[in-house]
């Protein structure tokens, strides 16, 4: 499902920009980090339900809960119907049209599980509930005239590792709040990729906003969207519902996760097909 996002796409609208440089930007970077922090343990909990769209026709349903500290729970309708838990020790992945339940115990290094479960999840969880990995890279900006925000911060880094190829990436987040507006990729070569905020769900007890519709750009094309039907900060689950049963019915297996075969052995991205 390729619509389910995994690819580091970014996106500002153009804007009048001030940043003065030295201990300034150090000062900002250091506010912005706070911010994202505080702003990080506000989501403690929430639940999202919605459809994502690729292109003119294909097109998914999925939902997704979380609960702090690393409790994880999604489910997606296509291109099989699939659902996985993170629990905090195991993680369970359950195939509807194979009728298999599977429980996966680690022993790979918390790094490699860290970014082993980071690509399974990431894909259910849309741009704006997380707050954006800063690289050492990293460099802050105030921004103003931006027309979904009076003021807004533009974090902007170049994309580290092989996989970066050179690529950089910026954020555009409101102020102070640091409420998503766009994230926009360059390559070296010119190719442009974009997600845009337009519209959002806003809760004035928590004091911030969250994106409820997406849309994905390459260049001057919409790719696809992601519209969100159901956004719940509020409630969380139970710690039991990130630890599941197996169906009756299903075939139960456990398999175990090893340094070399995390990604052959583990299951698979959403967008894997």
């Amino acid at each position: 499902m390729r619509a389910l996002l995994l690819v580091p796409l970014v996106g500002v609208l153009a804007c009048r920009s001030s940043s003065s440089g030295g201990a300034n930007d150090a000062e900002l970077m250091a506010q912005v980090r706070e911010k994202l922090a505080a702003r990080d343990a506000k989501l403690g909990a929430y639940q999202l339900e919605g459809t994502q769209t690729e292109g003119d026709t294909a097109s998914a349903g999925f939902t997704f809960a979380y609960r702090a500290p690393q409790k994880m729970r999604g489910t997606v309708s296509a291109p099989q119907a699939r659902q996985v838990w993170w629990d905090g020790k195991h993680l369970y992945e359950q195939v509807e049209a194979t009728k298999q339940f599977t429980t996966f115990t680690s022993q790979v290094s918390a790094e490699k599980l860290s970014a082993f479960l980071t690509e399974i999840f990431t894909p259910f969880v849309p741009d704006g509930f997380r707050a954006p990995l800063l690289l050492r890279s990293t460099k802050a900006k105030r921004v103003t005239g931006l027309p979904q925000a009076k003021e807004a911060v533009e974090l902007t880094m170049a994309l580290e590792g092989e996989a970066g190829g050179g690529v950089e990436g910026t954020y555009g987040l409101r102020w102070p709040s640091l409420d998503f507006l766009a994230k926009k990729t360059r390559a070296p070569d010119g190719t442009r990729a974009e997600v845009r905020m337009e519209e959002e769900h806003c809760d004035t007890a928590l004091g911030l906003c969250v994106p409820r519709k997406l849309t994905r750009w390459l260049g001057d094309a919409k790719q696809g969207e992601t519209v969100l039907s159901k956004v719940d900060l509020k409630t969380p689950l139970p710690n039991d519902a990130f630890t599941p049963a197996a169906p009756e019915g299903y075939s139960v297996q456990t398999r175990t996760l090893v340094d070399s075969e995390a990604q052959e052995s583990g299951p698979k991205s959403p967008t894997g097909g």
